[in-house]
């Protein structure tokens, strides 16, 4: 009984069939490899068994325990990768997706807060050339205003330093 508990991290006997396969199939295997129909019908008729029952019997004497987590082995020949490594799924974490959905919201609400403290000039000149499929030129921007380049350039700073200060420096870009 003891042998039968720790042969395998899983039971590999649980039957009466299955126990007696267990102690007697070893021994009676005169070859290496699988058993073919003549010699398991033998075995199964020998122990009173099924011959399915011997084929499963032997696949499992045969098998190897695979951990679930172990580390990679250092022999490059016969590298493992358990399946702890290969069957998570990080991209669904629910955790992370509340979480990432909660940031996304909030910076879009403090960016809104803050351009709605914006003059109506300078919170267009930000819209344009920042929250804008197609960004628009300081030259272009110039001519809408009908102020120089450099006068675009430096609203567009002062709002930046604005927004900084409204929402943090983490959601502006320098």
């Amino acid at each position: 009984e003891f042998i039968l508990r720790n042969w395998r991290i899983v039971k590999v006997a649980t039957t009466k069939a299955q126990r007696k396969l267990f102690f007697n199939l070893r021994s009676q295997k005169k070859r290496l490899g699988w058993l073919n129909q003549d010699e398991a019908n033998a075995i199964a008729d020998d122990l009173g068994v099924e011959t399915k029952t011997v084929f499963e019997m032997e696949g499992r004497l045969n098998a190897y325990d695979a951990a679930f987590d172990a580390g990679a082995d250092d022999d490059d020949d016969t590298a493992y990768q358990a399946p702890a490594y290969y069957l998570e799924d990080n991209s669904m974490d629910p955790a992370r997706v509340v979480e990432s959905d909660n940031y996304e919201q909030d910076a879009n609400d403090r960016l809104h807060q803050a351009l709605d403290t914006l003059d109506d000039r300078s919170r267009a000149i930000l819209q344009q050339r920042w929250l804008t499929e197609e960004k628009a030129t300081l030259h272009e921007l110039a001519a809408q205003y009908d102020v120089s380049a450099e006068r675009i350039r430096q609203l567009e700073k002062s709002a930046m330093k604005k927004l900084k200060t409204a929402i943090g420096t983490d959601l502006v870009p320098a």
